[in-house]
């Protein structure tokens, strides 16, 4: 499970370290792919099978296109991590994240992936997500508050 933010940078051939905590849990090999909101995912083996088996049940389903399917499979990069847990994030992967050598990169463990963003990308996605969780809660509040309210008459 991978969980919290961590910033990195770019090395000047695109290689970015992984924290340790996120190393022991991806293993040797990992597969990148093109992420949602402009972000490049990073999985472990086994999660990517089962994202890998997600995409071709959808397609049976009939809830994704042929063309969906093959921009997954078409974006992926098979990595490994070298000695100092590192991984190159390829340049169609870079270009897709907005992401350049020598410049930061933002890692945030979404449960079974890695998401790496731009450091702007990210700060609108993480407020766009506390605004969410705040609303959540004010409603949250507001429906315990009348519910109380509601039980005493």
């Amino acid at each position: 499970m991978f969980v919290g933010s961590h910033e990195r940078q770019l090395d000047d051939r695109g290689r970015v370290a992984l924290p340790p905590q996120f190393r022991s849990t991806i293993g040797e090999q990992c597969f990148l792919t093109f992420g949602e909101d402009g972000c490049v995912r990073l999985r472990g083996a086994d999660a990517f099978r089962d994202a890998a088996d997600d995409v071709n049940r959808e397609l049976r389903e009939g809830r994704i296109s042929r063309s969906r399917q093959r921009a997954f499979f078409a974006s992926t990069v098979q990595a490994a991590l070298d000695k100092q847990g590192r991984v190159l994030v390829e340049q169609k992967l870079r270009d897709h994240a907005g992401l350049a050598p020598q410049e930061p990169v933002v890692l945030i463990g979404v449960w079974d992936v890695i998401e790496l963003w731009h450091p702007e990308r990210y700060a609108d996605e993480e407020s766009i997500g506390q605004r969410q969780i705040n609303d959540d809660e004010l409603v949250g509040a507001a429906g315990v508050a009348a519910a109380a309210g509601g039980g005493a008459s």
